[in-house]
């Protein structure tokens, strides 16, 4: 027990916190019985709360355990270390998300999230790479890493609806990311009713928030650390007569904008052509940088700082060959038979006429529904005649039903008839936001529509068109009947006839084929599976099939070698990837261009590695079949002018700014005349012609991000560098297995690196509880593994993936700091097996953070970078860093050892002077550096972003000051202004004033860098085996000498050096850094980079000592590690290389093995 009057400055003090001491700083006395007591944490931080009496019983000052005591248990001192290191796993681990995600990432893809926007706090950024670069991968990085950093906490994802459930898969498969999809049942069966605040992880579907104010305001009641919008250019506001149209999805955009902490928009076409739109969707990032029109008549503005942009023809692999190969496309056209042209020719008649009388039902409601009906039947006429007929019988069926009905209800043939009530009304926007619908609800709305929407408006008009119908239906079946079907006949030529559907054995490659239609897709895989005469070898994937049926489907068309053809509709064209095949058909070619870009995009991807070869049916005959084929001529020819570009423009080609949808119900509508068509054939030549499509490439290719075989090499060496010291699979499996089996859990190995857990501790999974944030921890596990490659294994139970960020993991972690992190301060006494020195030295963990001058929610300054750090100091005071975990080669000493250094622990310089000593080389070396490094980086983006919001902002207020002085002078003169008065142009000006004062405000604030007083966090004392031996009186023998060692050492690697020089490698000693490693050799022409580790030995030497670190290092990057063992002679020095020379990682109690030179030297091979 301890009194109030006890807790003076400086003095260590038990029961304050409940997990270790605290120092006074200050003890300020209000009365007698209560104190203000200011102090430090264990972690360094500052705190302050009052004390009153009744809390004396719980105090205690520390006498035994004081910081730098040194009598902490050296076992559990290097465990609650490791917990430490591998909590903050981030600071040592460069690419931690990479190595704990079941991904390979791409040199774009490690640039855009390590380079680009993990540097950026707090980041407002527009990712626009082309489509198949993998934007989902990059995003999936970034979440992972914001996770593990501790900044991100809650995430939501908005995207069209026909990808989030690609999102939610490709999240959890890959990360291992729980993300929840919020639809309307989630709304619907909230507890709170507000499913946004409930879910930490959430995807949301675009146009289900954007056209829902309810759900809007619950939204905007919610604040989130990251928001991610893809195919974000949907969020689009438009200039239209000196005023700006927001769209529903835009002003769900500004919302998400306004609530997120960190915001990225995805997208692969970011410009429209019009830079006024451009900049209208980058104020989704910044409004003040980009607020207002153009007032100057400049129309560009630097968004390099605020957007990166990659085009697939600039994208390499690390071997720096292309990423994406070439990509072929070829029109086939077919000309109709006699009875199909007659078929075509009346139902296009058909379709014309009730387009005509669609017309007149403008102030109906009934317009867009009947037009989007009559398109969906031209396009199942030119799909196939099974689809035209099936179409043709349901909707006379369905009209004969409601005649019927009608009849009933009303009486005489002039009665009018109302649409019916289960009908969707379909405006223009309506019908183009189905666009972004999943293919499922896009084929339902087209069965409900077509069989049901007509421009009949009487009772006697519905009599005439169910008669024309039937007419209709009779040519139809015969046409079925007749089996002549000309496009089948051309897709048959193509199966059979063409030399790339077949391989050089002669074996038919797999093939994809897009169909419109469920109907068209039956019939295709009937007579597909006539021609070939075998049933299995096709399989098919439709919009109404389950998710996990789609997903067989897929999985067996990849994975089975029977299974060579998929036809599929655009279900399949939704987020399902392909690249297994490098073959495609379009047997219906699809009325937005954007579905035959996703559709190639599907097999031109990431991972394929032939050339995409593409055909195209079509009928030249037909009026949409001359747009087409034109269409696709003039892009064969270009495309041979311009390369592959053209297809990914395909989309943002526009007819006179009118889409081709537009474009071919023209041709339907009035295609008969001369005059119409060459009209037609006009706007087709202009809009591609070739300047045009140049301009498109390269507003494609705004702020064009390129990157060289220079850069590749580069990030291919950081790379391997980060691979060599990460954590996952090899240091996090050697501490969970200690710590685990510690804490009272069962885990027995089963298969080779796979382990079974048998029971977890309850304090374990009560723990999850407290911190969990995704998947609760269980109470045992079939299989636990390391390693990515080992989670499933042929004939084994799938494996869970332990790594930073799983509970299980995560839960031990937070038990052990708990329960040791005290040792850390209190210190431990550690042999050094490797030092035959006599000079004991200080470790000492060192912690340092740099903030600005904002604020979080909690009211703390922001850290924008933190730093740990190893540094040993000797008893002069000398300092220097040791790498990233020297205590792992360290070990812990025995009573003994512990008994004939007591000498060693009155010393000044370990007491009194460490801490003070540690402070001041952390204040004048390390925290310069790491300030300078933040400061130069943030200094320049920040800059660059006042410099433009002064610019644009003051534009704008002189812009509306001058606006209310001219409007002041005209009402003075008696013209008033209807739209606008100088009163509220003054107002405007004075609130953007007020913006760019408020917004210079923040941008200073995040601007004002200050370091945080570096942490002395824990330390151990270092003794070398060399003193030890000598307070026990052992004899020296030359291996002890450390002159003799030294020049041994200095032998060997010089040595070593000369060997790789010889081989034409770039070696560089790096045996100063503490790396696991000596020497980093280069491979100029591949690019590769060799991690040696050199032990010299003299003559009749037994054994090589190797640390736990060098294991470790040796085993993350086996393939490219070599242990050069160099023997001694006198002056001569004869290298040996041993590759791969570990099997498995040591038991963690282990800081070195010795391994036998003669077993050593058996697998060796001379490196001459």
């Amino acid at each position: 027990m301890a009194r109030l009057e006890d807790l003076t400055a400086g003095t260590l003090v038990k029961g304050i916190l409940p997990d270790g001491l605290v120092t006074v700083i200050q003890a300020k006395w209000h009365g007698s019985n209560v104190v203000e007591l200011t102090y430090k944490d264990s972690t360094g931080n500052p705190r302050c709360e009052l004390l009153y009496r009744d809390r004396e019983p719980i105090l205690e000052i520390a006498s035994a355990g004081l910081p730098w005591s040194f009598d902490a248990d050296g076992a559990m001192f290097r465990l609650v270390s490791e917990a430490r290191r591998i909590r903050m796993a981030y600071l040592f681990d460069p690419l931690l998300a990479v190595n704990t995600s079941l991904i390979d990432p791409l040199p774009h893809q490690i640039t855009a999230v390590y380079g680009e926007m993990l540097t950026r706090q707090p980041l407002r950024y527009l990712l626009a790479d082309d489509p198949g670069a993998g934007k989902t991968i990059m995003a999936g990085l970034l979440i992972k890493e914001l996770l593990v950093r501790g900044d991100l906490h809650r995430c939501l994802i908005c995207s069209p609806g026909s990808l989030v459930e690609q999102w939610q898969d490709e999240l959890g498969s890959k990360f291992h990311l729980p993300f929840d999809i919020i639809t309307r049942e989630t709304v619907e069966a909230s507890r709170s009713g507000n499913p946004f605040a409930e879910k930490n992880l959430a995807v949301i579907r675009l146009d289900h928030v954007s056209r829902n104010d309810e759900l809007q305001a619950k939204l905007a009641q919610t604040d989130w650390d990251l928001i991610i919008c893809d195919e974000a250019h949907k969020m689009s506001a438009t200039f239209f007569g000196g005023e700006v149209k927001y769209t529903k999805r835009y002003r769900l955009g500004q919302l998400l904008s306004r609530i997120a902490r960190h915001f990225l928009l995805l997208t692969a076409t970011p410009h429209n052509g019009k830079p006024e739109d451009f900049q209208l969707f980058m104020a989704l990032l910044d409004g003040d940088r980009f607020e207002g029109k153009f007032r100057d008549g400049v129309h560009s503005v630097d968004v390099s700082d605020l957007m990166r942009r990659m085009v697939k023809e600039d994208l390499l692999k690390f071997d720096g060959k292309r990423l994406f190969p070439e990509r072929l496309a070829y029109t086939v056209n077919y000309s109709l038979s006699s009875l199909e042209a007659d078929l075509y020719a009346r139902v296009t008649d058909y379709v014309r006429e009730e387009f005509n009388r669609a017309d007149a039902l403008e102030n109906d409601g009934r317009k867009g529904t009947v037009g989007f009906a009559l398109t969906t039947l031209q396009r199942r006429l030119a799909s196939s005649p099974e689809a035209i007929y099936q179409s043709l019988r349901r909707r006379r069926e369905r009209l004969e039903k409601r005649l019927r009905e009608e009849r009933l209800m009303k009486r005489g043939a002039e009665a009018r008839i109302e649409a019916a009530k289960d009908l969707p009304y379909l405006t223009e926007d309506e019908i183009e936001d189905l666009e972004d619908a999943p293919n499922s609800e896009i084929e339902m709305t087209e069965e409900k529509v077509v069989d049901q929407a007509t421009a009949s408006q009487t009772i006697a008009e519905l009599e005439l068109e169910i008669t024309r119908l039937g007419e209709l239906e009779g040519l139809a079946r015969r046409v079925r009947a007749s089996e002549k079907d000309r496009k089948w006949d051309e897709l048959s030529k193509l199966l059979d006839n063409n030399r790339e559907m077949f391989d050089a054995q002669g074996h038919r490659r797999k093939l994809v084929i897009f169909t419109e239609f469920r109907d068209t897709l039956n019939y295709l895989a009937e007579r597909i599976r006539n021609q070939l005469g075998r049933p299995d070898v096709i399989t098919t994937i439709y919009g109404g099939m389950g998710r996990e049926e789609r997903k067989k489907a897929k999985e067996a068309f990849i994975q089975d070698k029977d299974i060579l053809i998929l036809v599929a509709t655009d279900a399949a064209g939704e987020g399902i990837n392909l690249q297994r095949a490098h073959l495609m058909i379009n047997y219906d070619l699809p009325w937005n261009p954007n579905r035959l870009e996703q559709r190639f995009g599907r097999i031109h991807r990431i991972g394929q590695t032939e050339t995409c070869h593409l055909w195209n049916l079509v009928a030249a005959e037909t009026r949409e079949g001359e747009v087409y084929n034109l269409l696709l001529r003039k892009l064969e020819e270009e495309s041979k002018a311009l390369g592959g570009k053209v297809f990914d423009i395909l989309g943002k080609v526009t007819f006179d700014n009118r889409s081709l949808r537009e474009l071919l119900i023209n041709a339907i509508r009035q295609g008969d005349s001369p005059e119409a068509r060459a009209c037609l054939n006009q706007v087709i030549y202009k809009a591609l012609d070739r300047q045009q499509l140049i301009t498109l490439i390269e507003e494609r290719a705004l702020v064009h991000d390129s990157m060289d075989i220079t850069q590749v090499m580069q990030i291919r060496e950081e790379m391997e560098r980060a691979q060599a010291r990460r954590l996952q699979p090899h240091f996090i499996a050697s501490f969970f297995l200690t710590a685990f089996r510690l804490l009272g859990g069962s885990i027995k190995e089963r298969e080779a690196r796979r382990y079974e857990v048998s029971h977890v501790p309850a304090m374990i999974r009560n723990r999850d509880r407290l911190i969990g944030t995704g998947e609760a921890v269980l109470t045992r596990y079939e299989r636990i593994c390391f390693e990515k490659d080992l989670i499933s294994v042929p004939g084994k139970p799938l494996a869970a993936f332990v790594c930073p960020g799983h509970p299980l993991l995560d839960a031990t972690i937070d038990i052990i700091l708990e329960r040791y992190r005290d040792l850390l301060k209190r210190g431990s006494i550690l042999i050094d097996p490797s030092d035959s020195g006599s000079d004991a030295r200080a470790l000492v963990y060192l912690e340092h953070s740099i903030q600005d001058a904002r604020m979080d929610l909690s009211g703390e300054y922001r850290v924008v970078s933190k730093r740990m750090q190893f540094v040993e100091i000797d008893s002069e005071g000398k300092a220097h860093n040791v790498g990233y975990a020297p205590y792992l080669d360290y070990r812990p000493a025995s009573e003994e050892e512990q008994k004939a250094i007591e000498h060693l622990l009155k010393e000044t310089w370990l007491n009194q002077e460490l801490e003070d000593k540690a402070f001041s080389y952390a204040v004048e070396d390390l925290v310069p550096q790491h300030l300078g490094e933040v400061r130069q980086r943030r200094e320049e983006l920040i800059s660059k972003t006042m410099d433009a919001v002064k610019d644009r902002l003051t534009k704008e207020v002189n812009y509306w000051d001058h606006r209310a002085n001219e409007l002041k002078d005209q009402e003075r003169a008696g013209k008033i202004n209807a739209r606008i008065n100088s009163a509220k142009a003054q107002q405007r000006a004075d609130d953007l004033y007020a913006r760019l004062q408020k917004r210079m405000a923040e941008l200073e604030q995040e601007r004002r860098l200050s370091p945080m007083p570096p942490v002395v966090i824990g330390g151990a004392l270092v003794v070398p085996q060399g003193l030890i031996e000598r307070l026990n009186g052992a004899v020296r023998g030359m291996s002890d000498d450390p002159v003799a060692r030294a020049k041994v050492e200095q032998m060997a690697m010089r040595a070593v050096m000369e060997v790789e020089r010889a081989l034409g490698y770039e070696p560089m000693d790096v045996s100063a850094e503490n790396r696991g490693y000596d020497i980093e050799s280069k491979i100029p022409e591949e690019g590769r980079l060799r991690f040696i580790e050199v032990k010299g030995r003299t003559s009749g030497s037994e054994t090589v000592t190797i640390t736990r670190n060098e294991i470790l290092t040796g085993l993350n990057k086996s393939e490219d590690y070599v242990l050069a063992v160099v023997e001694i002679d006198g002056e001569v020095a004869r290298p040996w290389y041993i590759r791969q020379p570990f099997g498995k990682e040591p038991d963690f109690g282990a800081e070195s093995v010795n391994y036998s030179l003669r077993e050593l030297l058996i697998h060796a091979k001379d490196p001459n």
